[in-house]
């Protein structure tokens, strides 16, 4: 059985602005409240440790494999639990230009698996709901002006 979530947002930010947001885990806990803490390299074939905190779920921490690095524009990873086809995910970022200076995050997952049926209804109550959360924390840290900048966008003397 699968199950998809997808998310989507508008950002008013370049596409290198969400990807360098998106791709700082050194930052995710000063601002990301689903995917709370995040270490290893953006590069295919890496494995990432992410510390998830789901909404009235309970937080746990997975190993996924990066499988596509496109910079600016695409980051997906699968990660497991047990073995193969127990639970599966596939998670990705797709950031799409819409305009100038404006872009579409899109956040989706693919849940592969046999306990896939038994999980459908926490993934709508729980993980669903934290990818929402986290869209709108990122748009917020994208669109923030830099301390250095005047509201305008002009430098500061």
């Amino acid at each position: 059985m699968t199950k998809q979530l997808r998310t989507q947002i508008d950002i008013e930010a370049s596409p290198e602005r969400v990807w360098g947001v998106l791709t700082d885990f050194a930052a995710f806990p000063e601002w990301n409240p689903f995917m709370t803490r995040a270490d290893g390299n953006v590069r295919r074939g890496e494995r990432l440790t992410i510390r998830m905190q789901p909404d009235s779920g309970r937080a746990m921490t997975f190993r996924p494999t990066v499988l596509e690095v496109e910079p600016n524009q695409r980051l997906r990873w699968v990660g497991r639990v047990l073995a193969p086809g127990v639970f599966d995910g596939e998670h990705s970022f797709t950031i799409e230009p819409i305009g100038a200076g404006k872009v579409r995050l899109i956040q989706q997952e693919q849940f592969r698996g046999i306990l896939v049926p038994f999980m459908a209804r926490s993934l709508d109550r729980n993980t669903l709901p934290a990818f929402e959360k986290m869209n709108h924390a990122l748009k917020r840290r994208a669109e923030e002006r830099p301390s250095s900048e005047h509201s305008d966008g002009a430098p500061r003397d």
